[in-house]
């Protein structure tokens, strides 16, 4: 099983060569690496060309944004299996992808999920919080829940069926998408019960009430252009579950 990992930077000097290393230094074999910059200008574009041939694409255009650069990268793809791992972020260990692929082997899955953390952005031992994803079960996401997007991989010929990410959404596309292929036509879902992603915190914010509102007006759009019907609190579901991932704590990694 080939697998097309996708990272998307502009300007990521400071931390894409940490993101890199966690990819071209994982144990699967088979794995396509996938650069699209959106013609950085702090450096970014020298240390990807560093890399050589262990990137396998590298493209330095302009773009419009986050989600078309990610779907820029998912029409050059090739892999069976196609992850997305921002340049800010990194796998936590070095099988992530090794126990992705033998999940799907032993699931036959359409789409692999498991968990995150989000740390400090200097120092990443601080844990700022955990994203627990679990199990899924079915209309859960009408009950608030959805997994972390960066740990989710799923067939490439999902996309192929059931789209890219939408451009008219701002914050939420990744949402959208995911409501789209897993609530909306059902794929076939496995969970990964371990943390896959170590995210620095920073991004696009819900903390604020204005953020909050804009987000749950995303959310809501994201059911309409799906044809889907909510309940009344699906949307405020969804934030409060994001509560206890400030309290939780994550397992100790794995000894790998």
């Amino acid at each position: 099983m080939k697998v097309s990992i996708i990272t998307v930077v502009y300007n990521g000097a400071e931390f894409v060569r940490n993101c890199i290393e966690s990819i071209i230094n994982q144990t699967y074999p088979d794995i396509e690496y996938i650069i699209v910059d959106g013609k950085s200008t702090d450096g970014t574009v020298d240390i990807v060309q560093s890399y050589g041939k262990k990137v396998s694409r590298f493209i330095s255009e302009p773009d419009k944004g986050l989600y078309d650069a990610m779907n820029k990268g998912i029409r050059l793809a090739t892999g069976d299996v196609i992850g997305l791992l921002n340049a800010d972020d990194f796998y936590r260990h070095n099988r992530v992808i090794e126990n992705m692929v033998a999940t799907f082997q032993r699931t036959g899955a359409d789409a692999v999920y498991g968990d995150m953390l989000y740390v400090d952005r200097d120092d990443t031992k601080k844990l700022k919080r955990y994203w627990r994803s679990g199990w899924y079960s079915e209309n859960a996401f009408l009950w608030g829940w959805m997994p972390g997007h960066l740990s989710f991989f799923a067939k490439r010929s999902l996309y192929e069926q059931y789209g890219l990410f939408r451009l008219d959404m701002k914050s939420a596309a990744d949402y959208e998408l995911m409501l789209r292929f897993i609530h909306k036509n059902k794929v076939k879902l496995a969970y990964m019960d371990e943390v896959t992603i170590v995210m620095r915190a920073g991004g696009i914010s819900n903390s604020s009430v204005g953020n909050r509102l804009r987000a749950n007006r995303e959310d809501r759009l994201a059911w309409q252009l799906n044809g889907l019907k909510p309940y009344f609190f699906t949307f405020w579901l969804k934030p409060l579950r994001k509560l206890k991932q400030y309290v939780s704590k994550p397992p100790a990694r794995p000894d790998v």
